[in-house]
């Protein structure tokens, strides 16, 4: 056997049949939910239970990152915006129409991705022009990390559909 068959072996470029697809797709839905804002959820729930000092961390770490992501969207949104539509109506349209399984497991990864990272804008805007701060900034974040985590669980759902359809379809379990 050569090198070849044996990288393509170990790789499989079926996601949908592939452990380690399903594994990424746990820890990407994980993550996101997380990090909210980029700002991880345990100081969330520090800053409500604790208060002091672990709700002034939280203050400070949230209008960091809400001002760094509210400046890179000012200065290079469009750009970002239509590279994002480039790369994601390449994927559909490779995936999709083409029949390529590793564009579809990219495209059900990167889709809802996106619909978050437009969540996390909305949500940092209302941020800065609310000026949240202490416990309305909690919700926020708290509210953030709820419609994330609905949006991956409808994710991981049709994400799972499509795989399973794809692999009985395919003939991969039989």
């Amino acid at each position: 056997m050569d090198w070849y068959a044996s990288i393509f072996e170990l790789i499989d470029m079926r996601s949908f049949s592939n452990l380690w697809f399903w594994i990424a797709l746990a820890v990407v839905w994980s993550s996101a939910s997380h990090w909210v804002l980029g700002v991880p959820y345990d100081m969330v729930t520090r800053a409500r239970r604790v208060g002091g000092q672990a709700e002034q961390d939280l203050n400070d770490i949230a209008r960091v990152n809400v001002n760094r992501m509210l400046y890179i969207v000012d200065v290079s949104g469009i750009w970002l915006f239509a590279f994002s539509c480039f790369i994601l109506s390449g994927l559909a349209t490779a995936g999709f129409a083409y029949g390529i399984e590793f564009a579809q497991a990219v495209f059900l990864l990167a889709f809802p991705l996106t619909w978050v990272g437009l969540l996390n804008l909305v949500t940092a805007r209302r941020i800065r022009a609310e000026t949240l701060k202490g416990e309305m900034l909690a919700r926020a974040l708290g509210r953030c990390r709820l419609y994330t985590q609905i949006i991956g669980m409808l994710a991981i759902f049709f994400t799972s559909l499509w795989g399973m359809y794809q692999n009985l379809s395919i003939g991969v379990l039989g």
